[in-house]
């Protein structure tokens, strides 16, 4: 039985590597502190539960705050009393309080715009450039003794500055003030720029007033007042320089801690400290885990297995030390609590193993996204756009799919797809000129009742494919078939689809288990079938008379081998042979099955794509195999006495006239033709003499026979 740990007191508690924690109940227990590394909860209940720092952790790092703020302080005071002696009367100083000018100004300018990484950067070119143009300037004032003299010294100036103005910013003052936020929120940002700042101005203030006597304006204004006027100067000068260095920091870490990237080293360093002494689930596996509603701050989730871990609703998750757990994408993140990923674009993440059951995406793109292993129960992707989606092993139990776009996803036998909701999808993406591309069902009309679109899309894999390419024989393929199913029942044999390859070719296609030797079956299978034929057709013959099933498959071969290119399903010669299709190789929907609404419209749409490719009648008054054809088929369409399994048989035969029509080989031709006019007057044969549909097979097939060379 699992644990049950329920509104407990669980601070600074170790729970490290135990395995019995799978499916414990830690819902509304403090957990701030404790360890969970390496543990096995699957499936616990931290709903509502609350991590983070211990409170004496907090005090502690807090005060580590205060004295990296301290030191921002005084570094940003350095700083204003360098900009200061731009007042001094020593050249070389002045040279060194305009480069150091300089490279603040950079500094600020770009690490504002990019980044610190790229403000580094730029303050220690314009530090090289400065120094160059001071060299030349003073070569051209001073001669190059003087140069000489001075050079070392003003390098290592101008190098002292853009090392202690950027470290300042970067690692004192702004990280001070990310580490504040991450361990104790906006309170403790207060405090520590305020101890910043203090020691900035009482700093910059010692430092000038400490050298007022040194400063230029001293020279122009005799006595007391012109130490007062020098003094007043400076201090202004370095203050002002500190102040404005101590709230960039601010700026740099308010940014850097609501997640802008240009100052993601920032915040990366001080959430990595701040996890020190906090909730650690390191190593820990988490896979079903429910978070519910927990409170997350300054917790370790480094090579973590999260696998359809749920986060609805969690708070502070941006503050947590992710490592490279999918927790580390804010996108990520932010639908993962909030369930809401309506018109968002996640193309090309990596969405493996989250969790987004009842997930609201309806018109989201993950074109070339990665979401095998995800939870995606129940969910809303209407319209979502799934083009080259890896899909394996994705569980899409009672998710809505309508409208959505599902060009080249990536399902695989383990994708579930049991009770989703869709009426209708498109195999292509939308463009300007085509919004609605490639819809099936084709009939705009007809839309997937519910278990359709299930049977519809889930592609064969588990299949025994027979190729036979030599004197292709019906008879000892049917036998042969039936003998290899009756030999191994425990393969499951299911003949799923029959594809015409050329003239006298065919590929066989069988459903089979899993765990089949397919290399094994196929062996037997073609034994059997060379022996088979062999024999005589006499001795093939009584064979074929004791069994339906073989007789039945014979006929369904022989049919299919006198088609050209066409899909037929449905058959009345295959109405004891559940679940076989023949297809031309330029059909490429492979789908088994008796005819449905949304076969027929799919069978509907290849009709009128063949007709579309004949060649009008060249005289207008006298309708050619084209138009009368589409007579036809539009008359078998609206007939309201012929059931939509017959519908189907129907226009497959039409399909099959519109084929032979293009094929030179006229004995193929007519013989094609035959058989096509044959059944579809079997069809029309059963229904009432008055009906809309007989009174058109009466005058168009005559006239199509004709056109055929039939008589």
């Amino acid at each position: 039985m699992a644990e049950d740990f329920s509104h407990q007191n669980l601070r600074g508690r170790k729970f490290k590597g135990r395995k019995d924690l799978a499916g414990a109940n830690f819902s509304y227990a403090d957990i701030r502190g404790a360890n969970f590394s390496g543990a096995n909860l699957t499936g616990a209940n931290f709903n509502h539960a609350k991590a983070g720092l211990q409170r004496r952790w907090v005090i502690s790092l807090v005060l580590v705050s205060c004295l990296l703020s301290g030191l921002s302080g005084f570094l940003w005071a350095v700083n204003g009393y360098l900009v200061s002696l731009i007042f001094d009367t020593s050249l070389p100083n002045q040279i060194l309080a305009w480069t150091a000018l300089i490279v603040l100004i950079a500094f600020f300018f770009v690490t504002i715009r990019q980044g610190v990484a790229s403000g580094l950067g730029a303050g220690a070119v314009a530090g090289a450039v400065t120094g160059v143009v001071a060299g030349v300037v003073l070569i051209t004032v001073a001669g190059a003794a003087v140069v000489a003299v001075v050079a070392v010294p003003l390098v290592a100036g101008a190098a002292a500055v853009i090392g202690v103005g950027a470290v300042a910013v970067a690692f004192a003052g702004a990280f001070a003030g990310a580490f504040a936020v991450a361990v104790a929120g906006a309170v403790a940002l207060a405090v520590v720029f305020t101890i910043a700042i203090t020691f900035a101005v009482v700093f910059a203030f010692a430092f000038t007033v400490a050298n007022a006597g040194a400063f230029a304006i001293t020279g122009a204004v005799p006595g007391a007042f012109a130490f007062t006027v020098a003094v007043a100067v400076a201090v202004a000068v370095a203050v002002a320089v500190a102040v404005a260095g101590t709230l960039f920091s601010i700026y740099i870490s308010w940014r850097a801690m609501k997640g802008d990237q240009k100052h993601s080293l920032i915040r990366n360093i001080a959430i990595a400290f701040a996890a020190i002494g906090g909730t650690s689930f390191r190593y820990a596996d988490l896979t079903g885990a429910d978070f519910s509603q927990a409170t997350f701050k300054s917790t370790d989730f480094r090579n973590t297995i999260l696998i359809y871990s749920r986060w609805h609703q969690a708070k502070m998750l941006d503050r947590v030390r992710p490592g490279s757990t999918y927790l580390k994408n804010p996108q990520i993140r932010q639908l993962l609590v909030t369930r809401q990923g309506q018109d968002k674009n996640f193309d090309g993440q990596n969405l493996r193993g989250i969790n987004l059951q009842l997930a609201n995406l309806a018109d989201a793109s993950f074109i070339g996204a990665d979401l095998s292993e995800t939870n995606l129960q129940d969910a809303d992707l209407s319209r979502a756009k799934l083009k080259q989606t890896q899909l394996d092993s994705t569980d899409l139990t009672g998710a809505t799919l309508t409208g959505a776009f599902i060009e080249d996803w990536g399902i695989t036998n383990t994708t579930k797809l049991h009770g989703v909701k869709c009426e209708y999808v498109f195999m292509r993406l939308p463009t300007a000129y085509d919004p609605d591309p490639l819809r099936k069902p084709d009939n705009k009309q007809e839309v997937f009742v519910d278990g359709d679109f299930a049977d519809f899309i889930k592609p064969i894999f588990d299949t025994l494919d027979l190729y036979h390419n030599q004197g292709v024989d019906p008879r000892a393929i049917a036998i042969a078939f039936k003998n290899l199913a009756e030999n191994h029942p425990e393969a499951e044999l299911e003949i799923v689809a029959m594809e015409k390859r050329g003239d006298d070719k065919i590929l066989l296609r069988a459903k089979t288990a899993a765990d089949s030797d397919k290399s094994q079956l196929s062996a037997e299978y073609f034994d059997d079938y060379n022996r088979l034929k062999a024999l005589s057709q006499s001795q093939q013959l009584l064979l074929v008379e004791k069994d339906s099933f073989i007789s039945q498959l014979v006929t369904t071969i022989q049919v299919g081998l006198g088609q050209s290119k066409y899909h037929i399903q449905g058959n009345p010669t295959m109405s004891d042979i559940s679940g076989i299709s023949i297809q031309g190789s330029s059909n490429v929907s492979g789908i088994a099955g008796n005819s449905s609404v949304a076969n027929l419209g799919t069978i509907s749409g290849n009709v009128s794509i063949a007709l579309n490719q004949l060649p009008d009648a060249p005289d207008t008054e006298k309708p050619g195999i084209k138009e009368l054809l589409t007579q036809l088929q539009e008359a078998i369409s609206q007939s309201a006495d012929l059931p939509e399994t017959d519908k189907a048989d129907a226009l497959i035969q039409i399909q099959a006239l519109a084929e032979a029509s293009k094929n030179p080989q006229e004995s193929t031709k007519q013989k094609t033709a035959k058989n096509a006019v044959t059944m579809l007057k079997g069809i029309f044969s059963g229904l009432p003499a008055v009906a809309s549909l007989v009174e058109a097979g009466n005058k168009l097939l005559p006239a199509i026979s004709k056109l055929f060379g039939l008589g």
